[in-house]
């Protein structure tokens, strides 16, 4: 059964949002929501790139650079 690909302008909307969410974000709970909020949308390993510091226009770029 083949995964549906995600739209990319709402997964870039998301990951924008995601990105300056987790640049707010102050403890590890706000973290945790974030996390939630985003996961099902994003994935963990892209939310993973975001929390070390990649940026969401680095993360689309490749995305896009594998199609």
């Amino acid at each position: 059964m083949a995964r549906e690909r995600p739209d990319p302008i709402e997964q870039e909307k998301a990951l924008k949002e995601a990105e300056a969410e987790l640049k707010k974000a102050e403890t590890a709970e706000d973290v945790r929501r974030i996390w939630r909020k985003h996961y099902l949308t994003l994935g963990h390993r892209k939310l993973g790139r975001l929390l070390i510091g990649r940026t969401a226009a680095e993360i689309m770029a490749r995305s896009e650079a594998r199609e």
